[in-house]
C-alpha cells in the first residue's frame, strides 16, 4: 500500500471520536470482523490509527477505497463543512425515470473529460441521498485528498447541496457534470448557506413548517381600571406587553425550533418616492442594493429580536419570509418602495 494512502487513512481515523471508530470501520466494511477484534479500541487514538493502517496494508487498500471512510465520517458529521444549496431546472415538466448507474457514468465521464487527475466516490443512503466525494488534482499533480468537494443529491428532486473545495475554479465544472448527469438544463445557487445540512434540507423540502404573519399591531384600547399605584400599573403593562410579544412571535415563527440557517441574501430593487415639489430625483431610476444576512443561527436570531427588545413585534415579513422565498426562487428577491424614513410594503 502506498505511503500516501497509509497517511491518509491514519489522519481520517484520527478525526473520528474514539468511541465511534469501531462503528465507522464496521460501516466501511473493508476490515473483517476477525481483523477488528485484534484492535484495542481503548488505547489512545494514535495507536488505534496505526493498527488500522497495518490491517489496511494487509488488505492492499487503495486511495479510492480509503476515501469511502471519509464519506462515512462526513455523513455522520455533516456540520463540519459549510453547505450551499443549488437548484436545477428543466425546460419542460416531464418526469423522467432516474437511473443511478447512468447518473454515475455520465458524471464521471464529464469530469474526467476535462480533468484527468480526479478521484470520484459515490455512496448511497436510505433517504435516496447520493453522496459524491471529488478530490481534485491538476494536469501535473495528483488529487488532493485532504481538500475534497462533497455533493449530496436527492434523486427525483432538483436540489443539490454542495460543500466545495478551496479551488473555486472547479465549481463550474462540477455544476456542468451534475446538470448533464441528472438530465437538467440549468443550475443556480439559492444563496442559502449553513453548516447544518439537515436544516437546509428542511427548508427546501418543505419539512419546516413556519407560520405566516397574520397579526398586525393594534393601538391599545383605553380601559376603565380601578385606581392603583403607578408601580403596579407599570408592572402589569410590562407583563401584558411581554405576553403580546411572545404570542405574536409564536404566530410568526411557530412553536418548533428554527432550521439552522447561517446566510441569506436579498437583491432589492426599490423606487425612491419624495414630494414632487422637493425635486430630489429627475430620473425614475430604481435604486438597487444587495442586503446580506449572516449569523451562527440566522432564523433563531431573528426570532429573538422582539423578545430582547431590539425590534418591534411582529418582525417585518421581509425577514420572516426568508425560508419561503428560498423555496420558491433561485435567488431571494423582493421589490419594495423606498420612503424617506423606512421601507414599507407597496
Amino acid at each position: 500500500m502506498d505511503e500516501t494512502v497509509a497517511e491518509y487513512i491514519r489522519r481520517t481515523v484520527l478525526k473520528i471520536p474514539r468511541d465511534e471508530i469501531k462503528t465507522m470501520l464496521e460501516k466501511w466494511g473493508l476490515l473483517s470482523e476477525t481483523q477488528l477484534q485484534t484492535i484495542n479500541f481503548r488505547q489512545i487514538k494514535e495507536n488505534i490509527s496505526q493498527d488500522v493502517v497495518q490491517l489496511c496494508e494487509e488488505n492492499s487498500v487503495d486511495i479510492k477505497q480509503a476515501a469511502v471512510l471519509d464519506i462515512i465520517y462526513n455523513h455522520v458529521y455533516p456540520n463540519k463543512r459549510v453547505w450551499c444549496v443549488y437548484q436545477m431546472k428543466k425546460t419542460g415538466e416531464e418526469a423522467e425515470f432516474f437511473d443511478l448507474t447512468d447518473f454515475k457514468k455520465k458524471f464521471k465521464r464529464r469530469l474526467r473529460s476535462a480533468l484527468k487527475n480526479v478521484t470520484i466516490n459515490f455512496r448511497e443512503y436510505e433517504d435516496n441521498a447520493i453522496w459524491i466525494r471529488i478530490a481534485w488534482g491538476t494536469p501535473c499533480t495528483k488529487p488532493n485528498q485532504y481538500k475534497p468537494s462533497y455533493v449530496v443529491y436527492h434523486s427525483q428532486t432538483p436540489y443539490v447541496f454542495i460543500s466545495a473545495s478551496v479551488l473555486k475554479s472547479n465549481l463550474p465544472l462540477l455544476c456542468q457534470a451534475l446538470v448533464l448527469a441528472s438530465n437538467y438544463h440549468d443550475i443556480r445557487e439559492m444563496e442559502l448557506r449553513s453548516h447544518s445540512l439537515n436544516s437546509l434540507k428542511d427548508i427546501v423540502f418543505k419539512r419546516y413548517s413556519q407560520n405566516f404573519q397574520t397579526h398586525y399591531p393594534r393601538p391599545l384600547q383605553e380601559r376603565n381600571v380601578a385606581p392603583e399605584s403607578a408601580d403596579l400599573r407599570i408592572i402589569q403593562e410590562n407583563r401584558n406587553e411581554k405576553e403580546r410579544i411572545e404570542r405574536v412571535n409564536r404566530e410568526v415563527f411557530g412553536d418548533g425550533p428554527q432550521p439552522k440557517l447561517e446566510f441569506a441574501q436579498y437583491k432589492l430593487e426599490t423606487m425612491f418616492k419624495s414630494d414632487p415639489q422637493m425635486d430630489v430625483l429627475d430620473k425614475k431610476e430604481p435604486f438597487r442594493c444587495l442586503v446580506k444576512f449572516s449569523s451562527p443561527h440566522l432564523l433563531e436570531s431573528l426570532k429573538s429580536l422582539a423578545p430582547a427588545g431590539m425590534a418591534d413585534a411582529p418582525i417585518s415579513p421581509l425577514l420572516t419570509c426568508i425560508p419561503q422565498k428560498a423555496r420558491n426562487y433561485f435567488k431571494i428577491r423582493e421589490k419594495k418602495h423606498f420612503f424617506p424614513e423606512s421601507f414599507v410594503s407597496p
